[in-house]
């Protein structure tokens, strides 16, 4: 039986990261890097694929988990008739190029029987290693190119391709295990002393903590363990984002929903500069932005819906067919081929991060000034066309509203970048652009029928993506059609007080029916219910959504109100954004929902 999704905390060292269950087992770690081969990948398979258990060996153990402060220190603790311990579990900022994982076993009070089994499976659970004995207790596992060290206070017993042992710990001790990742063709990684890298470990994540700009309400502590995810979905050396850390979790339990989240999408970059600039953090949104402009550099008709973690533009989807998929939900897959796809709201989401980062005193990037007009060119050239949209379709290309209102902010983005920084354009011809994507969206995106913006031109269909349209400013909250928007998805798109992206069955996003409401989507009519003054609801609902994260404040990207439990790969970077701009959105400083839509005094 798989653990739920939200039974997993999160360890990383923002180079790649590892889930933790509940019961302590690690089942999904890629090294050396997010987009690596995993090492554990029993949560797509079993025990087989890869993982790593730390537990109690008593029926009756009682187990509770938190993180330590604002850290990515996750703490576990185990309660037994006989005693307390508590397994500490990290990974060290990474200093010499060498990534670890740390497991340390502390004893509270009493004598614990304990058990640890180590299984360890290379190409996403296909490869066993060769393992031999090193260092007295420590292992030494090799497969290829790739290489696993263990140094543990604890011998472990090999049987079968897995390493077991049990053990007891009382009051008063420790026991450490590090696992590092090498590569087997050059020396043995250095040991690290797994207590000092603790201290070191906490010390970093307070320092990086303590420039926090709080909102100054209820909701900062749920802003700051967002944030303490998103670093920890960031790839340090080039400050990219990954969507996810996981790959082909379920957006439908047996499904085929299942797709590969450890890439980074151009579609969240203008929420997640608000949102890092917005707190405090201007060195990271400063990096995710360099990565935004060096991944899009280039010529503008080859930019790309998302790329690799260093800008990487090869992410060929494939299916791993040894992997079971999690709780049968098949097929597994790695790559992306969505990263092919024309999706005209990605031109948007580039300008307006540029603009917004600038206007919350960055410096305008004058020498990127020429790309961005390239980009502008070449969406002048394409935005008639039909495209595969913000959902990523695979039932063929569409005329999607939200694709066309994206195309309208780049354009305004461009403009107001000319009126606001002096750089040199075509503003008068841009202008005409702009209002002529506008008045075609008003006419064909609008359904008087249903009072709704609909999904695609000429459709009767409700899609939750046009819930930005008075986030980004196309038109006023105060419109007749926003409002009518809002009211029409949610009287028809809303399950169990959530909202849903749009409802599934058609076949016309080429996919089977059946998934799990939208998390971000709910956060985005919680915004629209701030910007038409009905806080009081809009504080409800977002108490409502808080009320879904796991006992360690993660969230995936879906949630099935039936089953009541997460869906999607997990944790979810645009769940999180989303949620950091809702809780700005209902305190009383900077509102990104004002801030980007040219709201705000």
């Amino acid at each position: 039986m798989s653990n739920l999704i939200e039974d997993y905390g999160l360890i990383g060292d923002c180079e790649t990261a590892a889930l933790v269950s509940r019961d302590g087992s690690i089942d999904w770690l890629c090294w050396p890097r997010f987009d690596s081969d995993a090492l554990f990948a029993s949560i797509l398979g079993d025990m087989n694929n890869g993982c790593w258990s730390i537990k109690a060996t008593s029926d009756d153990a009682k187990v509770s988990r938190k993180y330590r402060g604002n850290t990515l220190i996750l703490e576990t603790k185990i309660v037994t008739p006989g005693g307390e311990v508590e397994i500490i579990d990290f990974m060290p900022l990474r200093s010499s190029g060498a990534s670890n994982v740390v497991r340390i076993v502390q004893g509270v009070r009493g004598s614990v029987s304990m058990h640890t089994s180590l299984t360890l499976r290379f190409g996403y659970g296909a490869i066993i290693p060769w393992v031999t004995r090193f260092e007295g207790n420590g292992l030494k596992a090799i497969a290829g190119p790739d290489m696993a060290v263990l140094r543990s206070d604890v011998p472990m017993d090999g049987e079968g391709f897995h390493h077991t042992q049990d053990f007891t710990v009382v009051e008063g001790q420790s026991l450490a295990f590090v696992l590092t990742y090498g590569h087997s063709f050059k020396p043995v990684p250095e040991p690290i002393d797994p207590r000092q890298a603790l201290a070191e470990t906490e010390s970093a994540w307070n320092a990086w903590g303590s420039i926090f700009k709080a909102p100054g309400g209820r909701y900062d502590e749920v802003v700051f363990r967002s944030l303490i995810t998103l670093k920890a979905l960031t790839f340090r050396p080039t400050g990219g984002i990954v969507a996810a850390p996981t790959t082909s979790l379920p957006e439908q339990i047996g499904g085929q929903r299942n797709w590969d989240y450890r890439y980074c999408w151009l579609r969240d970059a203008t929420f997640t500069v608000l949102a890092l600039m917005d707190c405090g953090f201007e060195q990271e949104a400063e990096a995710w932005r360099t990565w935004l402009r060096h991944a899009v550099a280039g010529n503008p008709a080859q930019v790309q819906i998302m790329y690799g973690l260093a800008g990487e533009r090869r992410l060929e989807e494939m299916e791993i067919p040894w992997l079971g998929g999690y709780e049968k939900s098949k097929p597994v897959r790695i790559g992306n081929g969505a990263a092919n796809q024309l999706q005209l709201d990605i031109f948007g989401e580039v300008m307006d991060a540029l603009f917004q980062g600038a206007v919350l005193g960055r410096q305008f990037w004058t020498s990127g000034w020429e790309l961005q007009c390239k980009l502008i060119e070449h969406l002048e050239s394409i935005w008639r066309s039909p495209d595969e949209g913000i959902w990523e379709v695979r039932g063929g290309r569409r005329h999607f509203t939200h694709s066309k209102v994206m195309a309208w902010v780049a354009f305004d983005r461009a403009i107001k970048s000319i009126e606001n920084f002096g750089v040199e354009g075509p503003i008068d011809h841009w202008r005409e652009v702009r209002d002529e994507i506008h008045r075609e969206v008003c006419a064909h995106g609008y359904n008087e029928e249903i009072g709704s913006f609909v999904q695609s031109y000429g459709a009767a269909d409700l899609d939750a993506s046009t819930l930005i349209i008075p986030l980004v400013g196309f038109l006023p909250p105060s419109d007749y059609r926003v409002r009518s928007t809002v009211e029409a998805i949610e009287r028809d798109l809303m399950s169990n007080g959530l909202v849903c992206r749009y409802r599934t069955g058609s076949g016309r996003d080429g996919l089977p029916d059946g998934e799990g409401v939208f998390l971000a989507c709910s956060c985005w009519f919680v915004d629209n219910l701030v910007l038409l003054g009905r806080k009081d609801e809009a504080r409800a609902m977002f108490e409502r959504i808080l009320s879904l994260g796991n006992d360690v404040g993660l969230f995936s990207e879906e949630y099935d109100t039936r089953d009541k439990r997460m869906l999607g790969n997990f944790p979810q970077a645009f769940t999180h954004v989303a949620i950091i701009a809702t809780a700005l959105n209902l305190s009383e400083r900077e509102k990104p929902a004002e801030q980007r839509s040219g709201l705000a005094s």
